[in-house]
């Protein structure tokens, strides 16, 4: 089985942004949202917020494309999430919470 990599952006509610990799996105997102290290750059500025992530076969690409991000301007890099994430909603959000069942439409 292949294991997955991402490339993650959080934002704070005044859109400070945070650049991480991972290959647990939701258990290191609930980390972040948790405040799980209480001294770290994310929990500081409570940045919590997963407002943008790409996905990788292989974790080398994933660091590789994490390093490139994190050389580009913060201009470049809101855009980037602005084309994704125009209203840089919470991407996680919705993880964890029950789907409701699928029912057939009644005509």
């Amino acid at each position: 089985m292949l294991e997955q990599a991402y490339v993650y952006i959080l934002s704070s509610t005044f859109q400070k942004l945070y650049i991480g990799v991972t290959t647990q996105i939701e258990l290191r997102t609930t980390q972040h949202k948790a405040g799980r290290y209480e001294s770290s750059f994310t929990s500081k500025y409570k940045i919590d917020k997963l407002v943008y992530f790409e996905r990788y076969t292989e974790i080398t690409a994933a660091i590789a494309r994490e390093k490139q991000l994190k050389r580009w301007s913060r201009i470049k890099k809101i855009r980037l999430i602005v084309a994704q994430n125009p209203t840089w909603k919470d991407l996680s959000e919705e993880w964890g919470k029950p789907i409701a069942p699928f029912t057939e439409p009644t005509t």
